[in-house]
């Protein structure tokens, strides 16, 4: 077994691999950013690494930095939990070529995998179905025009490292085309390190079901079962579950046994999850299971542990993260595919810094009250704590919440309980969301699909249940005033030490003037630098929360209509489209692709 293993990652996935370390009795290490340094995973680990600054692609996605770090630490193992580097082959096969073992499947068996196009091959040989598309990356938007000449539209343009929904775009029609193409390119890029895209065949309106496996050196591969992720925004996984109350034991066996032939394939080992859409070709209405004659097809291969990898491990009682580590340590698995028995119904909710009234908006702020849920059949998977920050830097999680019962009745009056009790104050989060899903009848029916969300539910009744169930911001007590609390971090090589002081009575240190309200400064400058000056007295469009600036699709001289999009605003892994409140003549353009900017900065000025 190992003795010290580094888990490049941040947030909830880091402590949760930290714990199963610590379990095995195996040291951790964190590596942290400039804006992570006083996160939940860095005070969780034994020792912790700063890799950079706050732009993941200079810290957390830095290759040479996170191999560095693990060399400092002196750890043999380096294990990339979800995002980031997870799925990038690169990375693997540069650890690879150390001395630090690779907790995950090998490099050749990632690009194979990982990279979209390749995994819809090696399906295929399999005699695994897949869905009509391209084998082989796009690069011209003749080529998706080409594609939907033959296949129609609407078409998906997927990025090949992609997860998630990260680096998707839907074209419904030729006019889309070039706009999707260069946005999911970008995505790829910036996400996950690879502009490579790929196409395929859009299925309307399906489910999402996808089987957990885990595989030894020694060619034993393991299904868990399976996970319906239907329940989705924006193709952004909400609501997970196992096992789906839509599958027949039939199907349910056919879509098990397809991903391990696939995976078998590949010469995969370590844990990943073999992702299938399934069209259904009966009548929902009547409440009817999937049969065995629906069509399942494989969408992709997530060469890594997933955010819901939780709900199997509730449900067959084998802890994957441990068995990663295992596996990478060249421990044979220790069980049969007969020994996996499926008990009882798991829920999984992604308790993220969202108002899911203002269409999921991402949420910065202080947790001022954080008091998770307990009792039996309720977990909690997080790394935050009263009185920490979220901000704008990385995505919006604030903890995972998994349910567990004896069947999906238990499981959704146990899940009720549970985010009635869990208390978040000093921002929004999804928990009304969570709560209203809950008494959905098609969710609760079972009878949703990936569509559910976006075009069937009542935006209306999302704002009821926002007002009903919504927390109210914490005031900050005044007697707090009188407490002073000051931080030192000290680094020495790299490696973080940590001085706090507390003073009371002591005269609190004054704070800068901020960059946005009444405060503004006459030069204001992207992420609240003086560096722009704002000239004129028009009407401003402001930043509505911190980000980078993707795209900005307007020039001075140009005429705006009121809805216009001004420009991309990428915040907490999402874009969020900037719009004129009004029409007018552009007279200046604050802020250039890449800014980071802060909520109120000054991006456009209109006459």
């Amino acid at each position: 077994m190992f003795r010290k293993v580094l888990v490049a990652n941040r947030g909830e996935i880091a402590v949760r691999v930290m714990r199963a370390c610590e379990e095995l009795n195996v040291g951790t290490v964190a590596v942290y950013s400039e804006a992570d340094k006083n996160a939940g995973h860095v005070r969780y680990a034994d020792e912790a690494y700063n890799i950079g600054p706050a732009r993941a692609a200079d810290s957390y996605l830095d290759h040479e930095a996170v191999i560095e770090a693990a060399r400092k630490a002196n750890a043999d193992a380096i294990h990339p939990g979800y995002g980031f580097l997870a799925e990038n082959a690169e990375f693997a096969d540069k650890v690879e070529e150390t001395e630090i073992t690779w907790i995950g499947p090998s490099a050749d068996a990632m690009e194979q995998l990982g990279e979209k196009t390749k995994a819809r091959k090696v399906m295929d040989s399999a005699d695994v179905p897949i869905v009509p598309g391209t084998t082989d990356p796009v690069t011209e938007p003749e080529e998706v025009e080409a594609f939907g000449e033959e296949h129609g539209y609407p078409i998906a343009i997927k990025a090949e490292g992609g997860g998630g929904g990260r680096g998707m775009k839907i074209v419904e029609g030729p006019d889309e085309i070039e706009d999707q193409l260069t946005s999911a390119k970008r995505e790829g890029e910036a996400y996950f390190d690879n502009d490579s895209v790929y196409l395929e065949r859009f299925l309307e309106n399906p489910r999402h079901v996808e089987v957990q496996i885990i595989a030894d050196g020694e060619g034993n591969v393991r299904h868990l079962g399976e996970r319906d992720c239907s329940l989705q925004r924006r193709h952004q996984k909400v609501i997970e579950e196992g096992p789906s109350p839509a599958l027949t034991d039939e199907l349910r066996e056919q879509i098990g046994e397809a991903a391990r032939r696939g995976v078998q394939a590949a010469d995969y080992t370590n844990a990943g999850t073999v992702e299938f859409l399934v069209e259904e070709d009966v009548d929902r209405e009547a409440g009817e299971l999937l049969g065995a004659e629906t069509n399942f097809y494989f969408l992709e291969v997530n060469t890594r542990i997933q955010v819901e990898h939780c709900v199997t491990e509730e449900i067959t009682g084998i802890d994957i993260v441990k068995w990663q580590i295992r596996v990478a340590a060249g421990e044979e698995l220790a069980f049969e595919q007969d020994d996996v028995e499926i008990d009882g119904h798991a829920i999984e909710f992604r308790i993220n810094a969202e108002n899911a009234a203002e269409e999921f908006a991402p949420q910065t702020g202080t947790l001022r009250t954080y008091d998770p849920p307990g009792g039996i059949g309720v977990r909690v998977d997080d790394a935050l704590r009263q009185g920490d920050e979220i901000g704008g830097d990385y995505d919006s999680m604030v903890a995972k919440l998994i349910v567990y019962g004896s069947d999906r009745d238990e499981c959704i009056s146990r899940s009720l309980r549970a985010l009635r009790e869990f208390e978040i104050d000093g921002l929004t989060t999804v928990i009304p969301f969570h709560r209203l899903m809950l008494s959905d009848e098609a969710f609760v029916d079972g009878q949703h699909t990936t569509k559910y969300i976006d075009e069937q539910l009542d935006p209306a009744r999302i704002e009821e249940a926002q007002a009903q169930w919504g927390s109210e911001t914490i005031e900050d007590d005044a007697d707090d005033e009188a407490v002073v609390e000051r931080q030192f971090t000290v680094e020495v090589n790299g490696k973080r030490f940590d001085v706090d002081l507390e003073e009371r009575g002591a005269t609190p240190i004054a704070a800068q003037p901020s960059s946005g309200g009444d405060d503004r400064p006459d030069t204001v400058g992207p992420g609240g630098t003086d560096d722009t000056e704002i000239t004129g007295d028009g009407e401003t469009v402001t930043a509505e929360m911190q980000g980078t600036i993707l795209e900005i699709n307007v020039e001075v001289g140009d005429e705006v209509a009121a809805g216009d999009v001004i420009c991309v605003l990428e915040a907490m892994k999402m874009e969020n489209d900037v719009v004129a409140e009004r029409g007018g003549e552009v007279t200046q353009v604050a802020v250039a692709e890449e800014d980071s900017v802060d909520m109120g900065d000054v991006l456009v000025v209109l006459e």
